[in-house]
Formats: structure tokens, sequence, C-alpha cells
């Protein structure tokens, strides 16, 4: 391609296993250290630094600094959600990881992808939001429904601070284990945030695994039944 913007040289930079890895890690949108990256991908600290370094010229990765430490991020939803959906194209195609363990089964029931929540919980969520006539979904675009609108803010979203953002209120994601759409945008992040305040979930340490908690399960299952 000759031509429109350079995809070869943002799926190199990607398509390196130790990057691809440090990558995953700022998935559950918690920055981290060259440090921890570095563990997270396997490799030396030097050599992470010299990865971080083309993902930060790339465009993929966001550095901040706080005192003597600095942070690295992704850059963008964006980023999140292009990763999120290549994983479903590689499970898609067969090409999973042959390690395995319990947090695999985990992973797939619920799990954060970029600070909202992903997995069969979250595929079950918006499929009860969609059914419930609180959104509606055409050619890839998702509108919050009056509806919709006052089911959240009984949820206890604050939606007008969510529309004084740049970002936008709903995104489909794309669930690389479900193979079906999660919601993204603020008003996902702000529902799995809405979640933890309640006591609902719990990020399990050092992975993306969100876990229910027993009052968590029951309050889901009431605000978002199970659809066909």
């Amino acid at each position: 391609m000759k031509d429109g913007p350079d995809i070869a040289r943002i799926a190199a930079l990607i398509g390196d296993p130790a990057r691809a890895n440090m990558l995953g890690a700022l998935m559950s949108g918690k920055a981290l250290t060259a440090t921890e990256l570095a563990q997270e991908a396997g490799i030396t600290p030097q050599t992470a630094s010299s990865h971080l370094g083309k993902l930060l010229e790339g465009g993929l990765l966001h550095l901040r600094g706080q005192g003597r430490h600095r942070y690295y991020s992704l850059s963008g939803s964006d980023v999140a959600e292009t990763l999120e959906s290549l994983m479903g194209l590689a499970a898609g195609r067969g090409h999973l990881r042959t390690r395995t363990g319990p947090r695999d089964p985990a992973l797939r029931e619920a799990r954060v992808c970029y600070n909202h929540l992903a997995g069969a919980r979250g595929v079950a969520m918006f499929r009860a939001l969609r059914a419930a006539g609180h959104l509606t979904e055409a050619d890839g675009v998702i509108d919050l429904t009056e509806g919709g609108r006052r089911f959240s803010e009984e949820f206890g979203i604050d939606l007008a601070a969510l529309e004084r953002g740049r970002a936008p209120l709903c995104r489909p994601c794309l669930d690389w284990s479900v193979r079906e759409t999660h919601l993204a945008g603020s008003l996902g992040r702000a529902l799995l945030a809405r979640m933890e305040t309640l006591g609902w979930v719990g990020r399990e340490p050092g992975s993306r695994v969100i876990r229910f908690t027993r009052k968590g399960q029951a309050g889901f299952d009431a605000a978002f039944p199970a659809t066909p």
C-alpha cells in the first residue's frame, strides 16, 4: 500500500512478542513502570527500554512522570480496542497461547478491558441493555436511548459529567473470547467503576481478571437479566 496510513509500521510494533506482552499488560488500564513491563514480557530491563522507546515513538504508549518514577500506559482507548479486536482475530483463527492455567476461565468470564467490563459478563451486560431498549445499535454505532439515560442515572451514573468529557459516551468493542460486542466508551467505564463502588466486583492483583462477589452476582443478574 503506497498511499494512506502506514498499517505495516503499526503491525510491526504490535507484532513483536515482547511488545505484544507489554501492550497486553496495559489493557487493564493501569499504568506500569518499565521494570514491571519487563517482568510481564520476560525480558531484561535494558531490552524493555528499547521496546518501550519504539512504542512511544509509534504513538501507542503515553509516558508520565511522578516523582522519581516513570509510568507507561496505552495512549488511548482506540489502541485498547484495536488490541482487543486482534485478540479476537487470533482466537478465531486458532492462534492461542499454549500456556494455560486456572486464570484462563476467569479471564473469559470477566476481565477489565481498558477500564470497562469485558468477557462473558461484559457481553451479557451489553445484551441486556440492548434487549431492554436502553441501547440501540446500527452500522456499528451505539446510542443511549431515553430509557437508557434513566436507567444509567438510577444506577448512579452522572451522565452530565460524562458528556462534558471528550470521550464518546458509548462505543462498541469486540470481545475476543465471546466474539460479540461489549460496551466501551465513557459509559462502559463508568458502569464498571460503579460496580466497584457498590462492592459488586474486585480486581485480581496482577491480572485483568475481575471477580464478582456474591452480592455482585445477585445485583448484576437483577440489573442486567440474561437474554436468550
